[in-house]
């Protein structure tokens, strides 16, 4: 009988790879569901998330990546916050209703404040992490180079009932030199962080709580979001300093679960220089060191 030869290092490694693929076929990567941002350029952000989806497919395979078609390009702007919360809520729980084992959230620029408004507001989700790409979690005070505007005068239309109702930035406008307007005018960013009263703040706290990860991702160089650190829950203060997050007021008073998250060791920040604030979700590296880990 002729001797059967023993199997080579490259068919074991073959045939280590087929048993990993089925592995995770069986077993699966968690859905992964994109929200996209702010477009005030006319440019659909489903499809300029597509980059951000095939990197996921890429290192994934046979991962379900969901991004909603909603309040795409010029509603985008023109529909508040609140307002477009429970489209996103439904299209996202129904995702949720078929991911047992928990979905993955990432959710870019504006996105980012919608997404944990939505966290807040569904008392069953299932996300296990949420990634925050580049959003301005503690508001905005600036404007792109491009877009000449006077930020010093934007309170005055940001502040009032047409702002709050039509312009989704003026959400989240949050200007340091006019913070009783801010505290008593805005709707949506001191509601959310529980700046102000709000009847629902405990089970708002508890929902947010419920996340295994805060995944929170933003650089110097995005040109946008303004101060940067916001996407790092840092801000201005009336000096226009930038105060970090473990001396924010919402931090230090817990407010909407911030410190918790901290002392169980639930965020992580990642601080990316050479990023423009257009390119984080095609940006290789980015998903390599900051996305890719969180997405098992």
């Amino acid at each position: 009988m002729t001797p059967i030869p023993a199997p080579g290092a490259a068919t074991l490694v073959g045939l280590y790879m087929i048993l990993l693929a089925q592995v995770i076929v069986i077993h699966g990567f968690k859905h992964v569901v994109i929200v996209h941002g702010l477009d005030v350029n006319g440019n659909n952000n489903i499809t300029s998330l597509d980059d951000l989806k095939h990197m996921i497919v890429k290192a994934h395979p046979g991962t379900n990546v969901t991004i909603p078609d909603l309040f795409t390009d010029a509603e985008s702007l023109i529909v508040p916050l609140w307002s477009q919360l429970p489209k996103f809520r439904d299209a996202i729980e129904k995702v949720m209703a078929t991911s047992g084992d928990g979905i993955n959230l990432i959710c870019y620029s504006q996105g980012g404040i919608l997404c944990r408004a939505l966290l807040a507001n569904m008392t069953n989700h299932n996300v296990i992490n949420f990634i925050s790409l580049s959003s301005p979690q503690l508001g905005q005070f600036g404007a792109p180079s491009k877009v000449p505007v006077p930020i010093c005068n934007v309170y005055k239309v940001c502040y009032t009932q047409t702002g709050q109702d039509h312009i989704s930035v003026c959400n989240y406008w949050n200007d340091p030199h006019h913070k009783k307007e801010y505290l008593a005018e805005n709707v949506f960013l001191p509601v959310l962080n529980n700046e102000t009263f709000n009847s629902q703040s405990k089970v708002w706290k508890d929902n947010f709580l419920k996340i295994k990860k805060l995944i929170l991702i933003g650089g110097p160089d995005d040109g946008v979001i303004t101060p940067w650190q916001s996407s790092h829950f840092g801000f201005y203060n009336e000096n226009e300093d930038v105060i970090e997050m473990h001396k924010q007021e919402v931090f230090l008073r817990d407010s909407f679960g911030l410190q918790t998250l901290y002392n169980r060791g639930a965020i992580k920040m990642y601080n990316i220089s050479g990023v423009e604030h257009t390119k984080w979700h095609g940006n290789q590296t980015v998903f390599d060191c900051c996305i890719e880990p969180y997405l098992t």
